[in-house]
């Protein structure tokens, strides 16, 4: 069987620190943190705390937006949960698509990326790098944080031939397609059946809905009312949005509930979603498992949602401990 890391994905909430050790406890790599200040609280917080929870669990962000933070602030977060987690951070960036989406925003472009995460890894490193044009250097005295240089990878989320290029040169991993060089992690959902229930069944949509629907988020907030409309289902939800705000707040309601909750709008498009991709019995489950280690995967982030977390999280280790996927 393969042997690859098997890591899940967490919003940054209430429960995350006492997620964060069931996932500990469940033998996962590590937990992922998302980062949108429009959808969640804060991540470095919630990190913080599940740093103080935990002892062995790897700490990771998926994605640390950089408009959201200055560069300054960004190192000095990192290099605080270092020190409290004892070096089992990594940081993961992304050009923030849906949380600048969520803000009328259009997301970074690249080269602002690569310059963003430059300057952190440079900060990190207890080097000197500009700032808005002037030097900038953690001048964090000792006893006050960790010494640098302080040992933080850094990742990129990257889907084309242009990021996947740009990482290659400043990243130390990436999640997106397999890369030829670093080691690579995919975002997934999907759930574990119970004996003789159908991929069908309310469960099963309710647990992986969240995830699911968002393929008609991303269209009408890209592509806008004829992307949408093309997708099964997605008129009447456009509709039932449109009716509710006025056309220059949409985007406030069109990323509610992201791939945590569903909205009474995401519910009636559940009919529609996919229940074959990470859907199955436990052996069907492996099997998808290894066959995404098997193109260039190094680590599966599972998203557990719906109305039981913890049942998610049980399940899916369950499967990889048997398969033998997870190291």
């Amino acid at each position: 069987m393969s042997n690859f890391e098997l890591s899940c994905g967490l919003p940054p909430g209430p429960e995350f620190a006492n997620l964060a050790v069931v996932a500990e406890n469940l033998g996962y790599s590590r937990v992922w943190i998302y980062d949108s200040a429009p959808l969640w609280e804060d991540s470095f917080v919630h990190l913080a705390l599940a740093a103080e929870r935990t002892r062995r669990i790897g700490l990771a962000t998926a994605v640390l937006i950089p408009t959201q933070r200055s560069v300054m602030a960004m190192a000095s977060a990192l290099a605080t949960v270092s020190r409290i987690s004892e070096g089992r951070v990594r940081a993961c960036f992304g050009t923030g698509l849906t949380a600048r989406l969520a803000m009328g925003q259009r997301a970074m472009t690249l080269g602002d990326l690569v310059e963003y995460v430059t300057a952190v890894r440079q900060l990190l490193a207890g080097e000197t790098t500009r700032v808005d044009g002037a030097a900038a250097k953690m001048l964090h005295a000792p006893g006050l944080a960790e010494a640098r240089p302080v040992a933080v990878p850094i990742w990129l989320s990257v889907f084309g031939p242009r990021g996947r290029a740009l990482a290659g040169e400043v990243a130390d991993g990436i999640i997106g397609p397999p890369h030829p060089k670093l080691p690579t992690a995919m975002i997934m959902s999907g759930t574990v059946l119970e004996p003789g229930e159908e991929p069908g069944s309310a469960r099963v949509r309710g647990a992986i809905g969240p995830w699911r629907v968002v393929d008609w988020h991303n269209a009408y907030a890209s592509g806008g009312s004829e992307a949408v409309d093309a997708l099964p289902g997605g008129r009447a939800w456009r509709e039932a949005l449109e009716a509710l705000v006025t056309s220059d707040q949409r985007h406030l309601l069109t990323f509610e509930g992201h791939v945590t909750h569903l909205s009474d709008r995401d519910r009636h498009l559940l009919p529609h979603i996919d229940i074959k991709s990470m859907v199955g019995e436990p052996d069907r489950i492996a099997r998808q498992l290894d066959r995404l280690h098997d193109s260039g995967m190094t680590e599966i982030i599972y998203t557990p949602t719906g109305p039981d977390v913890v049942r998610e999280l049980r399940t899916m280790a369950s499967v990889a401990r048997s398969s033998g996927s997870q190291e």
